[in-house]
């Protein structure tokens, strides 16, 4: 086969971060003109190899070699992909909200006459431009007044406007509705028809198997398979096996639950995404808890999970539209975060950084930030009790200082998530929900932690476990319910489940 048939030859890429391999000889051969996808979990690598083909990662940084158009290319930054033809449309959107859209489209090539920004020129280019994406709206409109499927619209036309020839969309329809999002896959074939190549990051697999001519498997910085396929004649199973095919070692702690009665239970719960009008998240979503049980959340990027947690958790996400909470089986009405923490809720939220902790704080203060009222004598904090509380934390989850008035962020992940686990567990809560406990954090850390929220089920608590690791929820809870576009699609044992089933209810709506 003649290599002029190929848009993009990345060979041998390996790309390595301090301590991790994040790519390791992998391989891609894209074909001109076609729809490529490329799948794999969260975590396997796909970002970071678009990364180093768009020279966010510069030549020098990684090995291997990039031949694109039939010549090997050193693209030192952005820029120079870009003007090379090759486009990325990230998840997050790169727009400037207060910004017009033709302010948007020609940022940084504005077109000039006489010195002076030609806006007429510029808006008439515009006009042209959004009608190949299907978009017949004023180009006077700030982005900022346009729904999320819009602004990805955008975000193509002005990929176009710059003489795209390959263009890479990161996990497009993770945050469009289905009408949005159907949108977007029939306008990859227009432009595959017009002769745009398309590189397509996704795990939802109905959408893959629409469109895709091609598929590319990633795990754990591998290329595991590599094929051309029917559009519409994908093989699903294939991919899913692709996806998770990796043997479990003992990396869970042995347990035996110690289960009692129903203490939580969440009925029809619906929430609507706060951004997109009409977009639900939530979708009558239902399920229970009982004391000592852990309970896991399966689902992939965008499935709604976290939002299904926090919404819960007082209210602290998203439009409520309806549905019921009940504790220890009377119904309750949580509408904050504060009567959340009364009513026994706690939620350790996957973002550390950004929700759990305030990094100017030492370890001291935030063990008992969330419940300061445990800590107060006649009506005054009690610094040795906060103290006292801190330092048992300290020993009994192995938080590696020295010292509990260390700030939190002379800590390592592993550590920092075992203090907003102490801070969570000072509440003494009946219902914890831990979304991501250990992400980013390394094996031995992971360990301890599991045996952690053993402890915590054994004291009667009623633990939920968001989790976008399969074998970690294989390996740790007692029933699995799966999430896919906010819609539960499945309750399952775990010891009757296992990866492919799971990633099959995460993937598809209705079985």
């Amino acid at each position: 086969m003649e290599n002029n048939s190929f848009i993009l030859q990345m060979q041998g890429i390996t790309k390595e971060f301090p301590g991790v391999k994040a790519l390791d000889d992998v391989n891609l051969s894209v074909r001109k003109g076609t729809i490529h996808a490329i799948c794999g979990e969260n975590g396997a690598g796909k970002s970071t190899l678009m990364k180093v083909l768009s020279g966010v990662y510069p030549y020098g940084t990684y090995d291997g070699k990039i031949i694109y158009m039939g010549q090997e290319m050193k693209f030192r930054n952005i820029k120079e992909s870009e003007a090379a033809g090759i486009a990325i449309i990230h998840q997050e959107l790169t727009m400037i909200p207060e910004l017009s859209i033709t302010e948007n489209i020609f940022m940084g090539n504005e077109i000039v006459r006489r010195g002076l920004i030609d806006w007429t020129e510029e808006k008439k280019r515009t006009y042209e431009i959004l009608k190949k994406v299907g978009l017949s709206i004023n180009p006077d409109i700030l982005i900022k007044h346009l729904g999320v499927g819009q602004q990805q619209l955008v975000e193509i036309a002005k990929a176009l406007s710059k003489n795209v020839k390959l263009l890479i969309l990161d996990e497009p329809t993770s945050a469009l509705n289905e009408a949005d999002s159907e949108n977007l896959l029939n306008l990859m074939t227009e432009l595959k028809n017009k002769g745009i190549t398309c590189i397509m990051i996704s795990h939802k697999l109905n959408e893959i198997a629409a469109v895709s001519d091609a598929v590319t498997v990633i795990r754990d910085g591998h290329t595991v398979e590599s094929y051309d396929v029917e559009a519409g004649k994908v093989d699903e199973d294939k991919i899913i096996k692709a996806m998770v095919g990796r043997a479990i070692e003992n990396r869970y702690p042995e347990h035996k639950p110690k289960m009692g009665k129903v203490i939580f239970e969440v009925s029809d719960w619906c929430v609507e995404d706060p951004d997109v009008e009409g977009r639900m998240v939530c979708k009558n979503a239902s399920f229970n808890v009982r004391a000592g049980e852990i309970v896991g959340f399966a689902g992939l990027m965008g499935a709604g999970r976290t939002e299904l947690m926090r919404s819960i958790f007082g209210k602290n996400y998203g439009i409520y539209r309806g549905g019921k909470i009940k504790i220890k089986g009377h119904e309750v009405k949580i509408n904050s975060v504060e009567s959340a923490i009364k009513h026994g809720l706690a939620y350790v939220p996957e973002d550390r950084k950004v929700l759990g902790l305030n990094l100017l704080d030492s370890i001291r203060k935030t063990v008992v930030a969330a419940n300061l009222d445990k800590i107060k004598k006649n009506g005054l904090l009690d610094l040795n009790l906060e103290k006292k509380a801190a330092e048992e934390y300290r020993k009994s989850l192995k938080i590696k200082t020295s010292n509990v008035e260390a700030g939190v962020t002379t800590l390592s992940g592993g550590n920092q998530q075992k203090v907003v686990l102490s801070k969570w567990m000072f509440t003494e809560p009946d219902i914890l929900i831990l979304d991501e406990p250990t992400r980013g954090i390394d094996v031995g850390a992971k360990y301890e932690i599991y045996k952690l929220i053993h402890q915590l089920a054994d004291e009667g608590k009623a633990v939920i476990l968001v989790s976008s690791e399969l074998p970690e929820l294989l390996g740790m809870a007692d029933r699995i319910y799966t999430i896919f576009e906010g819609t539960i699609t499945g309750e399952l044992l775990s010891s009757e489940a296992d990866q492919e089933v799971l990633m099959k209810k995460m993937t598809i709506t209705s079985n």
